[in-house]
């Protein structure tokens, strides 16, 4: 961003700001009998100058999750509830079905002691677990990295690896195809079974429905919530016998039932055609 762009940036910094400064001055002129409320400053998704994230419209970001700067959010990836995903010294690249998990953080290095310069790229189906850290890394298609597991500069996590939770792996380790690495600091553990490999995309597949549900419900207007909160009380479940003894039948509304490609065992309970 050259002179003119920081200066752009700059006013129109301030100029944000105007309406909180009369604020704070009109409480001033109250004195003691102002009302101040409180105002989250949070922001989903933030610039850092001309760096902005790219977020796929059919992605999914949590309304407490924050994506500041170079980040880029593919197609029906998931980033879930306290996630920090920072790109302002470098940028992170997200690919598409990709999950990152609640409270998770993702940053980039703009410098270490090898002197590299290290983004983040995460690839396409990728599970990344709650809590997790991730900094400077690369973790290619469909890997898995577990709950509360770190991945420090230069790690390279292979396709069908997997990082176990509560692990530490160190600068510049990288985990081949199919192995199973855990433990502080990470260690080769054991090679990934078939059905484990199978696992990892379906986590991905599963994530990407319950994200679609989720949208859909943050995407809510005050009038549809409250609407849903009239029918949970209406046909909330009673003892069946209490039922019949007044004769009355309960349907739940299509608006309190979760689609089935959330519960897939729904379809395997439903009663079939003849």
């Amino acid at each position: 961003m050259g002179t003119l762009g920081k200066a752009i940036y700059t006013v129109g910094f301030w100029i944000r700001e105007t309406g909180q400064a009369i604020d704070r001055l009109g409480c001033r002129l109250q004195g003691k009998y102002f009302f101040q409320e409180q105002l989250s400053r949070h922001r989903t998704l933030m610039n850092v100058y001309d760096k902005a994230p790219k977020v796929d419209k059919d992605a999914f970001v949590a309304p407490s999750a924050s994506i500041i700067g170079n980040v880029n959010v593919g197609q029906s990836s998931s980033i879930w509830y306290g996630c920090v995903l920072r790109g302002d010294v470098n940028s992170i690249s997200i690919g598409s079905g990709t999950n990152i998990q609640d409270n998770s953080l993702v940053h980039v290095a703009k410098s270490n002691l090898a002197g590299k310069v290290l983004p983040t790229i995460i690839g396409d189906n990728v599970t990344v677990g709650h809590s997790a850290v991730l900094h400077g890394c690369t973790v290619e298609d469909e890997a898995f990295v577990g709950m509360g597991a770190t991945l420090l500069d230069g790690v390279h996590v292979e396709k069908n690896a997997m990082v176990a939770a509560g692990s530490l792996v160190r600068q510049n380790t990288r985990i081949p195809c199919g192995e199973v690495w855990g433990g502080n600091p990470a260690k080769f553990l054991r090679k990934l079974t078939k059905e484990e490999i199978a696992f990892i995309p379906e986590s991905a597949t599963n994530y990407a429905n319950l994200a679609q549900v989720h949208a859909s419900e943050n995407a809510k207007s005050l009038d549809e919530i409250e609407f849903e909160k009239v029918l949970r009380k209406k046909f909330a479940h009673k003892d069946e016998e209490y039922d019949s003894m007044l004769g009355v039948v309960r349907e739940t509304p299509a608006e309190l039932i979760l689609p089935d490609n959330v519960l897939p065992e729904k379809a395997s309970l439903a009663p079939k055609a003849s």
